[in-house]
């Protein structure tokens, strides 16, 4: 190894701030690692709609958000990690991430828990690859 950095941080005010020892994503070698984003609207307050569908639509913006920082768009995800409370939310996941990624169609996985973080219903990480490492 040449001892060059090959880790940036992405950092937007367009999701919200980390609230732990994280940051909101990693970039490596065209790579984007983007951590678990929550149902946090980019200024910290609460949502005005605390539904499931308001949830799962913050979250996917919030990452859409992040990924725009890193340069990248939905057409650039490879990989997305759904975990939501209960089974039964799946297809309302399936129809907001479907609106909001639109064509894009990333492998993805939507693991059921049992709960989340400060009770949220819905939490979203990712890979991408950003466009001009694609080729």
């Amino acid at each position: 190894m040449n001892g060059a950095r090959t880790v940036t941080h992405v950092l937007t005010d367009e999701a919200p701030a980390p609230a732990g020892h994280y940051t909101q994503a990693i970039v490596s070698r065209g790579q984007v690692y983007v951590s678990g984003q929550l149902p946090i609207r980019p200024d910290g307050l609460p949502l005005e709609d605390s539904g499931f569908d308001a949830q799962a639509e913050q979250a996917v913006r919030n990452l859409l958000a992040v990924l725009k920082a890193a340069g990248c768009g939905p057409e650039d995800l490879v990989k997305v990690t759904a975990y939501i409370v209960g089974v039964g939310h799946w297809p309302r996941f399936n129809a907001v991430y479907g609106a909001l990624l639109g064509d894009a169609r990333p492998a993805r996985s939507v693991v059921p828990v049992p709960e989340l973080h400060h009770g949220y219903l819905v939490e979203i990480d990712a890979v991408a690859v950003q466009p001009h490492a694609a080729a």
